[in-house]
């Protein structure tokens, strides 16, 4: 009698996906790599980038603007206690991220400010002049354009 098996195309990646996150045990929890969530609005003058890594220390963040990429890199420490505690679940990441955003052309990389308050650190970059909405005042109607009469 021939046994009939059942393909399961997923059940390697899943097993996988288990050793690699049990195998590692506390130390591949704390020691691992996260990605802050991040916000990304305009106003007519800025483009403004919010990320939020609560935990991290100030002096370990690092905000960079190279070819019209904004790189920011940072590290959450893992604040290891002398006490002998039992950690029944660690879900909080720790480590080092990278995240990279590339700019639109209209964005000024000369003029980017970087702030840090309360674990979310906001970067504001400016737009270009030309990139600004600009105002056009609409005439009566009596005028001319260039080239054009009224006849």
């Amino acid at each position: 009698m021939t046994m009939i098996t059942r393909i399961d195309p997923f059940r390697d990646l899943a097993s996988f996906l288990d050793n690699f996150t049990e195998n590692g045990g506390k130390e591949q929890l704390t020691a691992g790599t996260f990605m802050p969530a991040a916000d990304v609005y305009e106003d007519e003058h800025n483009v403004v980038l919010k990320l939020e890594i609560p935990g991290v220390n100030e002096d370990d963040l690092k905000v960079s603007v190279e070819n019209n990429i904004l790189t920011i890199q940072g590290e959450r420490k893992f604040e290891k206690e002398e006490k002998e505690e039992n950690f029944h679940r660690i879900e909080r990441r720790y480590g080092s991220f990278t995240r990279t955003f590339k700019l639109p052309n209209t964005v000024d990389s000369d003029r980017v400010e970087a702030g840090y308050d309360k674990g979310i650190l906001k970067i504001t970059l400016a737009k270009r002049a030309e990139a600004k909405p600009k105002q056009i005042k609409v005439g009566n109607g009596q005028g001319t354009l260039q080239g054009i009469s009224n006849n």
